[in-house]
């Protein structure tokens, strides 16, 4: 198994990278599809932050590179604000960093 880094994509409507008046049921739809590309692309979709009400969505991802991201949004069309290559940072990370 390669190394595989944290990274978060935006999107936003105002950005028209959010699909402005998205049901629930047609993002859990599209969500389907985007779980099958990022699969053939070797990404792992961890957790979606979607605010349906202000058109927003942060998506946090595990991928090889922010490349691999790019290539499973492109292949759907999904279009994105930034993909940045982030690390989790916890209290518990902070404390334990401090004791090393």
């Amino acid at each position: 198994m390669k190394k595989m880094k944290l990274f978060v994509d935006t999107h936003d409507v105002k950005n028209n990278t959010f699909p402005e008046g998205i049901s629930t049921q047609e993002f859990a739809d599209f969500y389907t599809k985007y779980k099958e590309v990022c699969a053939e692309e070797a990404v792992v979709p961890l957790q979606i932050f979607a605010g349906f009400k202000l058109g927003r969505a942060f998506c946090l991802t595990l991928a090889e590179n922010s490349e691999a991201v790019e290539r499973a949004h492109n292949r759907l069309g999904l279009p994105f604000d930034d993909i940045t290559e982030v690390k989790s940072v916890t209290p518990g990370d902070l404390f334990f960093a401090n004791l090393a």
